[in-house]
């Protein structure tokens, strides 16, 4: 059985836990502050620039400026100011949490039925690839306003680091050759993507210095005159030129009309540990408060080591029914949020569980995931600042077409949407008329950018993954209340299950083959992933030995710095 699990019924009751939490906080009074900085991304040259900025005297939120603008140009496959994302913040000289919706949303002259044939059939990549799988941008703004409300230092400073990558460009990695030789066809059918991204038509070779100078421009241009000249005057006016040249319905009125919005995180308690995890629209938070109060019950704590891996996978089921059935942007449609999230809700639930059988999907709730292509970081700054936020573009490249000579590359987040009800995305997922496509909504996602937070710890924590995030950073949370090092968090085996399709993804090295044969017992389809997914960003500070460690998913080539206050710095 793996780790993850055993150690999920090893554990005492929850008051118990909080009883040992008070004696190990009364043996002596835990840190006020961090003794170091730290930031884990994606991306080494990302992780670089977001050191820069705090050099300069920025804090976490300026970081985190800094650190989005550079993905954008270094790691295009997984997000970039034509996409969005949530940044979750908390500000540590008064405890204000909150999370920053950069989100992107639909164009106002979108419909129900835009990705329907005359016959009511989803027609094939219409949501996927193009500009009219484009929704309207929220990163330009969202880094705006961190700045603005949150940071210490101008968008010229944070975002300089990102301006000299785009122009003095960065040379090519595997990574970056594998995600655009996924998406070349999308790629080579966009001629201003193909000049950007590709060599004469073709994948880059390894080591290739790649320049994108007209993002450099529009960057400039925002750090200039801030989120208003990217939604209005000459960048929006090419912007929507090129996208309706290429297929799509935006608006100059679309582009002004964009906001970003501030709301109030998710909160649940598990273990004596506080989750802080994205509110809607992602899925992210009311998912893990429902997995987490499901998996706090005594019932469930209680199960044989046979059965723990099963029941983490009942439990991840019928959160994802949920997910499917309920959830949409409760700016445009009722979400019963509280119910959901109620832990008597989820202890009945935890009760229709059948520890020695799998339960069909479809007796859950029957009706009538993004994966490499998004992108996570962690940072923590000397003052204790934190920010955890996770960023997309949707698939590969997003729609891979790149538009008016600005160099932004266009999202396909309209996929997220329903395109119709019960016919699933790109990544399987499948949902109700919650999540239809409507004028000005956001799609729902499932980026979880999270924050865990103990009596003497705290730590930070996100991954990309699509529909596999949220299980994802569950079993890091998992990891966090049982004192695991960060470094497991990141790269432990991972199993998951959304609901439908009807069954367990199974990472190598995750379950034994024995563990793998009692599930299938048990009645579950049990599918071997040939490589792994995921490429998680954590960091945790240590109160009561005020130790800050941070650590990068190897499955991909991110990269995390801790610098202490003497000015020593540790790497991954």
């Amino acid at each position: 059985m793996p780790d993850y699990a055993h150690r999920l019924w090893s554990r005492k009751a929850p008051l118990w836990s909080l009883f040992a939490l008070w004696l190990t906080c009364s043996a002596g009074a835990v840190a006020s502050t961090p003794s170091a900085e730290a930031i884990a991304s994606a991306h080494p040259l990302a992780t670089e620039a977001g050191l820069l900025v705090l050099d300069a005297g920025g804090n976490a939120f300026d970081a985190a400026v800094a650190v989005s603008a550079a993905l954008a140009v270094v790691e295009p496959y997984g997000s970039g100011i034509g996409g969005g994302g949530f940044w979750l913040l908390h500000r540590e000289r008064d405890g204000y949490q909150v999370m920053i919706d950069g989100r992107e949303r639909a164009p106002l002259a979108a419909t129900a039925d835009m990705y329907l044939d005359s016959d009511g059939e989803v027609i094939p990549r219409k949501s996927i690839d193009g500009a009219l799988a484009a929704g309207i941008p929220g990163v330009p703004a969202a880094l705006d306003h961190l700045a603005n409300y949150y940071g210490r230092l101008p968008l010229a400073v944070s975002l300089a680091p990102a301006i000299g990558l785009a122009e003095e460009g960065f040379p090519v990695d595997s990574a970056y050759r594998r995600m655009a030789g996924v998406r070349l066809e999308a790629l080579r059918a966009s001629d201003q993507a193909a000049v950007q991204y590709l060599v004469e038509g073709d994948v880059p070779p390894e080591g290739y210095r790649l320049k994108q100078p007209q993002l450099a421009a529009t960057l400039r241009a925002i750090a200039e005159g801030g989120a208003a000249a990217f939604y209005t005057g000459d960048i929006a006016e090419r912007l929507v030129a090129g996208v309706r040249e290429a297929g799509g319905i935006w608006s100059l009125r679309d582009l002004r009309d964009y906001h970003t919005v501030e709301r109030r995180p998710i909160v649940t308690e598990y273990q004596g540990y506080r989750v802080v995890s994205a509110s809607l629209p992602s899925s992210g938070g009311i998912l893990l408060a429902e997995m987490l109060q499901m998996l706090n019950t005594q019932r469930l704590q209680q199960a044989l080591p046979s059965q723990r891996a099963h029941v983490l996978v009942e439990v991840m089921r019928r959160a994802y029914a949920d997910r499917a059935r309920y959830l949409g942007d409760a700016d445009h449609v009722a979400v019963p949020v509280a119910f959901l999230t109620n832990p008597a809700y989820q202890q009945r639930r935890a009760q229709q569980i059948d520890l020695d059988a799998a339960t069909p999907s479809v007796e859950v709730w029957s009706p009538g995931g993004e994966g490499h292509d998004t992108t996570h970081f962690s940072i923590l700054d000397r003052q204790g600042n934190r920010v955890a936020a996770t960023l997309s573009i949707n698939y590969p490249f997003g729609s891979g077409t790149v538009v008016g000579d600005t160099g932004v590359l266009l999202n396909d987040e309209m996929d997220d949407f329903v395109a119709k009800p019960g016919v699933p995305n790109v990544y399987g997922l499948v949902g109700t008329a919650a999540n239809a496509i409507a004028p000005g909504k956001r799609m729902l996602s499932s980026m979880s950018p999270t924050f865990i937070e103990g009596e003497d710890m705290v730590a930070i924590v996100g991954t990309p993954g699509g529909s596999r995030i949220i299980s994802m950073v569950l079993l890091a949370i998992l990891d966090a209340v049982d004192e695991r090092p960060v470094e497991d968090w990141v790269s432990r085996g991972r199993i998951h299950h959304q609901y439908l399709p009807d069954k367990i993804q199974v990472e190598p090295g995750s379950l034994s083959d024995a563990e793998i044969a009692t599930l299938e017992r048990k009645g579950h389809t049990i599918d071997r992933l040939q490589r792994g997914y995921g490429n998680m960003q954590a960091v945790k500070w240590d109160m009561q030995d005020n130790t800050v460690t941070a650590a990068s998913d190897p499955r991909g080539i991110g990269h995390s710095v801790v610098r202490s206050v003497a000015g020593q710095t540790t790497a991954d």
